[in-house]
């Protein structure tokens, strides 16, 4: 019997399951399982994990101490969620023109200034903003494909039509 003929088969993943319905494969949530957390906090670890690694890959990115790692994911976190949304509404006209490319220009701008708000937080120019923006964007959505809605792991039932 192969993989494709059980009738039952779990997915941790919440993106794969869009692509479930796809191939006409019927998906039910049954329940969460994990560490119960709650999604900022977790969301928040996962901007740490970003920073940690745009501080280790990046040169001219340098966040001194775990106390800093921390408060500035703290910041960033809390950037994005006010200062962002207005930022992008007051240039879409730009980000249009510019077929989305300002969007790198403004994630690193966010990181610029949640660098320029700690002082054990530092960023050596724009290029090495736009990169550690990048690092930092590309974990964050790689571990949140991971992530339900409600901050947990998700375990997810496919079943075939007729099962």
């Amino acid at each position: 019997m192969s993989q494709h003929d059980t009738p039952c088969a779990t997915l941790v993943t919440c993106v794969g399951v869009r692509r479930l319905w796809h191939y006409g494969l019927h998906c039910e949530r049954i329940k969460s399982i994990g560490v119960v957390m709650k999604g900022v906090l977790l969301r928040t670890m996962i901007i740490m994990l970003g920073l940690a690694l745009a501080s280790a890959i990046v040169p001219g990115v340098d966040i001194l101490g775990t106390g800093s790692l921390i408060f500035s994911a703290i910041l960033l976190a809390l950037v994005n969620a006010i200062v962002r949304p207005i930022a992008f509404v007051l240039t879409l006209p730009l980000t249009i023109v510019t077929m989305g490319l300002f969007i790198f220009v403004l994630n690193a701008a966010m990181f610029g200034l949640v660098a320029s708000m700690l002082q054990n937080f530092q960023v050596a120019g724009f290029w090495s903003a736009i990169f550690g923006s990048v690092i930092v964007s590309i974990t964050s959505t790689v571990a949140t494909w991971y992530i339900g809605p409600e901050g947990r792991y998700e375990v997810y039932v496919m079943r075939r039509p007729g099962d």
